[in-house]
């Protein structure tokens, strides 16, 4: 299709398209996908995967940073499916920070406040904040079902004290349930990526959180800009210090829980004397 086209794969998008049907079946199946189902696809390249979206009887909404690829998809897979497809031509993010309007726009529009899921081949610039973003900003993308870079996927499900933990671990623990259900050779794309990428479910818990979510960003980077320093050292000795954390230890060692705990401690007004 791209020869016809006389385009090709380009780089600076991360465009290594997912070619393995049998993949696209495992992450679809894993999604827990029923028919009427909302989702949002981000990088749908040639439309493999939103093909099989189509014949599965989702509501789609389909986000594409490439023009080429976007007349392909349309061609392809939008015309002879337009009540189901609807897509967006630009970048997912509005900078590294923010969803793009242009597609939340769309997403609400299409879906009228309806749970969705994001299932996807994620280009491998804007897996990481994409995924950061709809997990604490919208409540009603109730999962995550993509293929991604192994070290990221080992970096969502990492514990504390290993080398991958971090604040994706952080706010994967805290707030889903998050597992690595693939592994996915380099021949599973085209043109094949020299990394190994992996399927992960990031399933949103039903549960209350009691804790300012905008805060916990800015207080996880104060802590693991300096991993390897004592915590002491990174927000002075004084405290207060909650009951089973030291000044001595570093932001690696530290539990979710005990993250959340300190920063309420360190958010809290002095008690008076």
């Amino acid at each position: 299709m791209l020869d016809l086209r006389g385009i090709h794969p380009r780089h600076r998008f991360g465009q290594n398209f997912l070619h393995d049907h049998n993949q696209i079946r495992k992450l679809i199946a894993r999604s827990g996908l029923q028919r009427g189902d909302c989702v949002l696809e981000v990088g749908p390249g040639t439309g493999a995967l939103t093909e099989a979206l189509v014949e599965a009887g989702a509501q789609i909404v389909a986000c594409e940073i490439d023009r080429d690829m976007a007349a392909i998809l349309t061609d392809r897979v939008i015309a002879p499916a337009p009540d189901q497809v609807s897509l967006v031509v630009a970048d997912c993010l509005d900078g590294k920070h923010v969803l793009s309007a242009e597609l939340m726009a769309e997403v609400d529009r299409r879906f009228g406040g309806r749970p969705f899921r994001l299932i996807a081949n994620l280009p491998y610039q804007a897996a990481t904040p994409l995924m950061i973003l709809l997990m604490i900003t919208r409540a009603d993308c109730i999962g995550q079902f993509v293929t991604i870079q192994r070290e990221v996927a080992d970096r969502l499900v990492a514990s504390p004290r290993s080398r991958e933990y971090g604040p994706l671990s952080v706010y994967c623990s805290l707030l889903t349930r998050t597992e690595i259900f693939a592994e996915l050779a380099p021949s599973c794309f085209w043109p094949s990526p020299d990394v190994t990428s992996a399927m992960i479910a990031i399933e949103k818990l039903d549960t209350t959180v009691r804790f300012n979510i905008a805060d916990l960003g800015p207080f996880m980077q104060t802590l693991f800009n300096k991993r390897r320093k004592q915590i002491g050292s990174i927000l002075g000795r004084s405290g207060p210090w909650p009951i089973g954390i030291e000044p001595s230890m570093r932001p690696e060692e530290l539990a979710p829980e005990q993250i959340v705990q300190l920063m309420l401690a360190r958010a809290a007004p002095p008690t008076a004397s």
